[in-house]
């Protein structure tokens, strides 16, 4: 009697709804005719289970789906629930290779890869990659100075040596959450006050200046390809940091080839050996570098259809690939793209409208879908992609105190900076989000 080898799969992980907004991961996978398995959080279950059965959706390509129980703020939370989860596959499977799309589970998908031999960021990378306080302890020459706090250790802290404004930082969120700029020592007590007793918190002295991304896409240790990319967020007007504006890539490049440096010098400490990593930096005023953190998974927002409509070409095959040890190469930019986050009014959202030949506002709150973006040829007119609207009508649209909190955004791209700036300017004069204060007081 001759024995079946069992299935060959590739394991997915991350929030459901992060998978399903790059469905061309799904898409490679299933041409490859591999078992498209995923790892998510047990809160995604209904919107899952949902949507496996639509054979519209990308979704229904999915052959399994395990869902893990944890908290961002608790580190290590979900690791026995996939770990218990990845060893019965192990049994039913030939897993060929394994991804995090997504921030939630990239240090459990490092566990993943390193028991089974497959290709990946490392151990020292994906559990650093996840942890804003041991980014400081490994990469300490490229960070700010800074003071870890652990659980029960906040009262006997000496805040009185740091310099101040500092900004502090739950060590384990992620999209900005938590993280928040104070002056001075009295702020400061007040505000810890306001985190789980149980969470860890990074407090670091706050460095002023540009801020970037450095992507890298690494395979055997070597990067095949990095870009930086030129960020705007709330900071000049808050104390907060939540991203406003993504450009690809940075169109100021005397800073790229420090940054390209301390980032390659960074990747090597870490031992980062294959994937993808999304390097945050701030150039300070000393004209330094200072790594505010380094995840090692797709970078957020829209950067990944950024770079497919700056370079030609999508990011997730070459992704792929690397997973699958198979060699990878990405282009050069040959256009500037830019995503733009609009800053908004308090209330219930009531409506968001365009003035736009050929481009209507689409409204993606509940599905979380967004439509692949066709890139244009390197010297196509400067061209607003796609308006997208991130809550659902009603939604209350608060302060912007992390990236949940952003309503509307839009994607553009041009031959040139100067161009990209000036479809910008008019792109904004030609949305009107309007709130309705009023109903948001009745309730």
């Amino acid at each position: 009697m001759t024995r079946t080898s069992p299935p060959e799969a590739f394991v997915l992980t991350g929030a459901f709804r992060v998978v399903c907004r790059n469905p061309r991961y799904l898409e490679e996978l299933a041409a490859r005719n591999l078992r498209i398995l995923l790892i998510t959080g047990e809160d995604h279950r209904d919107a899952a289970e949902t949507a496996r059965k639509d054979p519209d959706h990308p979704a229904y390509l999915i052959d399994d789906i395990a869902y893990v129980d944890g908290s961002l703020d608790q580190e290590g939370s979900y690791t026995p629930g996939f770990v218990a989860q990845a060893r019965r596959w192990r049994g039913r499977y030939t897993v060929r290779g394994a991804y995090a799309v997504g921030e939630t589970l990239v240090e459990q998908t490092g566990l993943l890869c390193d028991a089974l031999g497959l290709p990946g960021p490392g151990l020292r990378a994906t559990r650093v990659c996840r942890s804003k306080y041991l980014q400081r302890w490994y990469l300490e020459e490229f960070s700010p100075v800074s003071l870890v706090l652990p659980p029960g250790g906040r009262e006997e802290a000496d805040l009185a040596a740091l310099g101040y404004p500092v900004v502090v930082k739950p060590a384990t969120r992620h999209s900005s959450s938590g993280v928040v700029a104070v002056g001075d020592e009295a702020a400061l007590r007040e505000l810890l006050t306001s985190y789980p007793a149980h969470e860890t918190v990074l407090i670091e002295q706050k460095v002023t200046g540009q801020e970037y991304s450095v992507e890298s896409l690494v395979q055997h240790g070597r990067p095949v390809f990095t870009s930086v990319t030129r960020k705007e967020t709330t900071e000049s007007g808050a104390q907060t940091f939540v991203e406003l504006a993504h450009s690809v890539p940075n169109a100021h490049a005397e800073a790229d080839a420090a940054l390209l440096d301390a980032n390659r010098r960074m990747l090597e400490t870490l031992g980062f050996r294959d994937g993808i990593a999304h390097a945050e930096w701030r150039t300070g005023d000393d004209g330094r570098p200072y790594l505010m953190e380094v995840a090692a998974r797709t970078p957020g927002d829209g950067l990944v259809a950024l770079y497919h409509l700056a370079t030609g070409q999508p990011l997730e095959p070459q992704i792929i690939r690397i997973a699958l040890g198979e060699e990878a190469s990405y282009p050069a930019p040959t256009r500037f793209a830019r995503q733009v986050y609009l800053e908004h009014g308090t209330g219930p959202l009531a409506d968001v409208t365009l003035d736009w030949p050929g481009v209507r506002p689409l409204w993606v709150g509940e599905s979380g879908m967004w439509p692949e973006l066709a890139p244009g040829a390197k010297d196509d007119p400067a061209t607003l992609r796609a308006l997208f609207v991130l809550k659902e009508a009603g939604a209350r649209l608060g302060p912007l105190a992390s990236s949940d909190d952003r309503a509307v955004t839009f994607l553009i791209d041009a031959p040139t900076p100067q161009g990209l700036d000036e479809l910008e300017q008019r792109v904004r004069g030609a949305v009107t989000v309007t709130t309705d204060p009023e109903a948001d007081g009745e309730h």
